[in-house]
């Protein structure tokens, strides 16, 4: 079941040319659209289903810099002002509170890796520190446990999933995009070695450049163009409660829970502590690529063998641009959500916050997760085929980035002043041997 996203009215004629044409409707793609309308460039958005169908509307919410790679922190910093100003920017609410997030450490193990992120972390001058027991109690009343320490960031912050892509994506309207829905992509013509059009299923755009924010299908959609993205999915579950008391305005995340404040009374909680990897063709072609983050990550990882293998690989790999692609078969990826680690990470937490016992959940769904070797995104230009920018492969990290992402986006696509070096997010770092190994990340789900 996927959470209801809030709707937008979109446009039904598709223009003959646009400066630019963003494929993908969430976070990134509607933040990069709204970003290239508000300097005055002509820009479509393309949706092959509607507006944060995906994963932009099926994460946690969280909008947070502890925990982050290094190599991400300036761009969640800058994300965070954004963030703070955006309400008033886009004239919607999207439910953004700086309520803080809390990471709590059980074990010395727990604890020394907090540390080891400050230490990283340090040269950005964050508020994020460690605390101690009575601390926690303070910031945490109701909690159950004795917890030896935790990591702290007051400027962290929360948003809602469902609002905030189609917010934006209504603000990119009004500052004169064009956002169809219901309108695949298929691919892209070139001339003379660069990007000339955008073939849609309902005609074709005249356009020199085109961006990828196409999450889970950017690797599919980059291989039709002869481009070889790293790029594999993983599952992440999540459940919402029924309207409940105030427990705590934070969000925190626990050794098999994670749990947050939502607008509508409930909490939103999730397991945090296991992956679900599905084995598909892809796991192969991609082994090599994988292994250093599946060393680092193995006892997170719950890897199973099903029918998602056979459903990928009876997925074309290459079609022609006159014909139906695989993005016009599967308008939304809707996957089951996985019963076991939520129903395991519900009695972790009511073990921690008895006022969870007896809460009632109202539903649960499923995300599909887009994941590079190194858990870093690519947002970058590529130079084997000049006019397509690709911005995916979030790794989990994508809704609380997303403003920033999508302005670094169209400044790349635009030969822009960019708001952060965008160096770490090079696609060319894979070709290069430097993009396979994760750095310094206390957490990868949210």
């Amino acid at each position: 079941m996927s959470p209801v996203v809030d709707q937008v009215q979109t446009d039904t004629e598709l223009p003959e040319s646009a400066d630019v044409v963003v494929v993908g409707g969430g976070i990134i793609g509607t933040a990069t659209a709204w970003n290239l309308a508000r300097r005055g460039i002509s820009v479509v958005l393309c949706e092959k289903g509607h507006i944060a169908g995906e994963q932009s509307s099926r994460n946690w919410g969280f909008c947070r810099q502890q925990g982050r790679d290094p190599r991400e922190i300036p761009l969640i910093i800058e994300s965070l002002r954004m963030w703070r100003d955006i309400e008033t920017e886009i004239e919607a609410d999207v439910g953004f509170t700086q309520s803080g997030i809390v990471y709590l450490g059980r074990t010395e193990k727990d604890l020394a890796g907090y540390e080891d992120w400050l230490e990283q972390a340090r040269p950005y001058q964050l508020d994020s520190r460690m605390v101690g027991k009575k601390e926690i109690a303070k910031l945490l009343p109701g909690i159950k446990d004795e917890w030896p320490g935790a990591l702290h960031t007051p400027s962290d912050g929360r948003a809602e999933p469902t609002r905030a892509a189609p917010a934006i994506a209504r603000a990119a309207r009004r500052e004169g995009a064009v956002v169809m829905t219901s309108c695949a992509v298929r691919g892209v013509e070139t001339e003379a070695g660069r990007v000339s059009a955008a073939v849609t299923e309902h005609g074709t755009i005249k356009t020199s450049r085109v961006v990828i924010a196409g999450g889970n299908w950017s690797r599919l959609f980059c291989g039709n163009a002869g481009i070889d993205l790293p790029q594999l999915k993983t599952l992440s579950s999540v459940m919402r409660t029924e309207r409940m008391p105030l427990v705590t305005d934070r969000a925190v995340w626990g050794p098999g829970f994670a749990f947050r404040r939502r607008q509508d009374g409930g909490y939103s909680i999730a397991h945090g502590g296991v992956s679900v990897a599905d084995i598909t063709p892809d796991s192969f072609r991609l082994l090599s690529a994988f292994v250093p983050v599946m060393r680092t990550e193995w006892s997170k990882l719950k890897l199973r063998f099903g029918k998602r293998f056979f459903e990928e690989f009876s997925i074309p790999r290459k079609w022609a641009l006159d014909d139906a692609s695989p993005f016009e078969a599967v308008r939304v990826l809707d996957p089951e959500p996985h019963k076991a680690s939520l129903d395991e990470a519900l009695a972790n937490l009511a073990r921690t916050y008895p006022a969870f016992k007896d809460v009632k959940i109202a539903e649960s769904w499923g995300g599909l997760i887009d994941v590079t070797p190194d858990a870093v995104p690519v947002i970058s230009n590529v130079d084997a085929l000049p006019g397509l920018t690709i911005a995916t492969g979030f790794s989990g990290h994508g809704f609380g980035i997303g403003p920033g992402a999508g302005r670094l986006a169209a400044d790349i696509a635009t030969n822009a002043e960019p708001i952060v070096d965008p160096a770490p997010f090079r696609f060319s770092r894979f070709a290069e041997g430097s993009g396979f190994a994760p750095m310094g990340q206390v957490d990868s789900a949210a």
